[in-house]
Formats: C-alpha cells, structure tokens, sequence
C-alpha cells in the first residue's frame, strides 16, 4: 500500500479544517463595540458545534465588557472566561439543548438600540438551538428529526421545516432581539452558503413558508406526529403566526457576516496540493444527492482524467464540498462521507493510481466517532482479502464497518469548525 498518495490527501483534509477554524475567520470580522457613553452592552450567544471556539475567538479580540450564552455539542466545548458554554445533544435535540434555547431567547428580551448582540452561529445550531413552537413538545421535535435524517432530505428541506416548528429559528431569534443591533457572524455548512439556511436562520428572515414545511412531509412520506401536524395546519391559516419575512422591520439592525465557508477550505486544500506540485481543480463547492449517486458522477469524472485526459491532465486532484444524503435501507454504521467513498471504490474497480479521501470537517461523519475515511486501488482486493463484500456492505449502508477493518478510518476528534463535507480524489499520471 502505497502511503505517499494517503499523507497528501489527509494534508488537503487537514488544511481544509484550519482554513475554517474561528480563530483564523472571526477577528476580523467583529464589529465595532457600543460607544461606551451611550450605556449599550453587548451580548454574545449562538449555538454549532463551533460556537464554543468562536466565543473564545471573540473572547480574546474583543476591546470591551461583554457577557453571554452559547450552546455546542458535547464534546465541543472551549473553555471561555466571560461567555458560558452549555453542551447538548446532536443530531437529534436533548432537553439541556431546548433549555439553553429558552435561556437564550430570554437573554435578548428588553434590549435596547444602544446594545449590540453578537450571535455566533455555525453547523448543528438547528438541532442544538431547539426551542419548539408552542403545542410542540421535545419530543414531537426528536420525532421529526429522527425520520427527517433517514429520509434523503436536503439540508435545506430539513431546516425549512425546522424553522416552522420552532420558537427561536428562522429570524424569530432576531426579531426578539429589537431594536438592538445584531451582528451574526456565521460558519457556513450549507450549500450556497445561505444564511437563511445555516442552523436554520434564527436571525435571517425567512423566505420559506408553513406550506412549503407541509410539503416536505407530504414529499418524503414524514409520519410526524399529530401535534406537529395540527401545529403547521394552524399556522398556515394564521399569517400572523409565519416566521419573519424579508422586509420585517424588526429585522431592519440585523447583518450576517459568513467568516469561514466550504470554498474556503476547499481553496485551502487547493493550495496544498499546488505546493506538491499537483494541480487541483475544483469541481463544486454545493454538492448534493445521495451520496451513492454523488460517488458516481465523482467516479466517473475520475476514470476520464486517469484515461482520457480529460478535462485535466494528471496528476490532479478534484475536490468537491456541500452536503450528500443518505437514505437508510440497511442497519450496518456509517456516515455519508463513508458511504459516498465505499460507493467510490466499488464504481472505480480498483482504477490503478486514483485514491481518495471523503471527510466532514466537523470531524463526525453522521453520528460515528471518525471524520470519514481512505480509498486507494487496492482497497476492493483487500477487503475481498478479509472475506468482506463491499457491494453487501454499501446495501447495509455499512461504510464504517467495511473502513474500520481496512484500517482507513480517519480519526480526529471534534475539530471545533464545521464547512460540512470534502472530499479530494487524486489520480496520479
């Protein structure tokens, strides 16, 4: 096993995560502090599984007084001094997450347009900031979230209708807070880099509707329970009862600064790779679709380089982020990074000289413990080696498995940033 080609797709990987950590984006993003003579304070919350780290970034550049409340995943938290960190549970919300919301939502009431909010948002918020809409329990949210993350829905249909059964989310948070000035200071994980979309808008007005939340249930089959349905019928006969819309006046102070996105880290990566000596190219920053699919399109793009020459020479390396879905039929373990390179390797058949690396950036690929994984040629011959059929296991969506006996899991920890998936695929000359 060639080790040179796996060294250089992991350095790509690891200068993707540091292009987006809250230390390198945010300082100089913040934005001035209230004028001292006029009383304002000001008040940081958020939640992702990077608030922690981009508190403490804001902790050690901000020139002034400042006091708040951010909510990160377990596991994910930073030591702060001034700004308190509550962990809670992802993907699906806990009841330490839902109260922390509530804490949160109460923070900003009675502010004043003298105060400054600054609101320090990034990946995982949606589940992590989890307050529901009134006659919506905990529970009735755990609910939807657990059939919406085996549906094959896209981020944004997620977030949409996540946004209509909350109290705190798509710019309701935000619209709490007038008349003061808030200053969201985002990490995209997101497709598009939509701020509407990211942890699902709590300070962005909202351009999706109850209807279009009806919809995505109806579209995949969602068995929600009858309060969530009873809560959405209601609302979509109640305008009154609809998430702020552009134009809201009470979103008039409000501004979202994106401090780290997924072409950044993958521009990151791309400098790396000319440094060897291999020219990158990359091929989108908002890759969608199954994640089996995506593999061959990539697999594809892949075999015309190695053999054709086209529409790049090798050696070079393709790169790609955004976020793929997985629709479960299986029981086996896996992320969709682990899955879309086990879907890889069984498209490529073990194409001489093309290896890859496919790894979410938070560093949890879906709900496992690694980043993602390692593809070479020789992957396919060494699992038939060890008795193990990588076909059986992509039916049992058992990407992790198939990996972790190959010995190609990638493994890193939380890494306290989080531009969602990437993946490099290198094809040697």
């Amino acid at each position: 096993m060639n080790e040179a080609p796996r060294k250089l797709l992991r350095s790509l990987f690891d200068a993707a995560v540091e292009a987006a950590q809250p230390a390198v984006g945010l300082p100089s993003h913040l934005p001035p502090p209230p004028d001292p003579s006029s009383g304002g304070r000001t008040l940081v919350i958020g939640a992702g599984k990077a608030s922690a780290a981009m508190a403490k970034a804001v902790e050690d550049h901000w020139p002034g007084p400042l006091s708040g409340l951010v909510i990160t995943r377990y596991g994910h938290a930073v030591p702060c001094d001034r700004v308190e960190i509550v962990e809670a549970a992802h993907p699906v919300p806990d009841e330490a997450g839902r109260a922390a919301a509530a804490r949160i939502l109460d923070l900003v009431q009675g502010l004043t347009a003298d105060d400054l909010v600054l609101c320090l948002i990034s990946g995982g918020g949606s589940a992590l900031l989890s307050l529901p809409a009134p006659g919506v329990s905990l529970a009735d949210k755990q609910a939807v979230n657990r059939a919406l993350l085996t549906s094959g829905a896209t981020i944004s249909e997620m977030n949409c209708l996540r946004k209509h059964l909350s109290a705190i989310k798509g710019g309701r948070l935000a619209a709490a807070a007038a008349p003061a000035k808030v200053v969201s200071l985002l990490i995209s994980d997101v497709p598009g880099d939509d701020p509407s979309s990211i942890a699902s808008g709590p300070t962005v007005p909202d351009p999706t509707t109850t209807a279009d939340a009806l919809a995505i249930i109806e579209k995949y089959a969602i068995d929600a329970p009858a309060a969530v349905m009873a809560r959405l019928s209601a609302a979509s006969r109640d305008p009154g009862d609809e998430t702020p819309k552009p134009g809201d006046p009470r979103l008039a102070a409000a501004e979202s600064i994106i401090i780290a996105s997924p072409q950044d880290s993958l521009e990151a990566a791309a400098r790396v790779a000319a440094e060897a000596g291999i020219a990158a190219h990359i091929l989108s920053d908002r890759v969608e679709g199954e994640a089996r699919d995506v593999a061959l399109v990539h697999a594809a793009i892949a075999r015309q380089v190695a053999s054709r020459h086209q529409p790049f020479r090798p050696p070079a390396v393709l790169l790609s982020g955004g976020e793929t879905t997985v629709t479960l039929r299986g029981h086996g373990r896996g992320g969709r990074n682990a899955e879309f390179l086990l879907a890889l390797a069984l498209a490529l058949e073990g194409a001489p000289g093309v290896h890859a690396i496919a790894c979410d950036t938070d560093g949890i690929d879906g709900s496992e413990d690694n980043a993602g994984a390692l593809a070479g040629p020789d992957s396919l011959a060494r699992a038939a080696a060890l008795g193990l059929s990588a076909p059986a296991s992509l039916v049992n969506n058992d990407g992790y498995g198939f990996f972790e006996a190959l010995g190609d899991l990638v493994m890193t920890g939380p890494t306290l940033t989080n531009v969602n998936d990437f993946r490099a695929i290198l094809i040697e000359d």
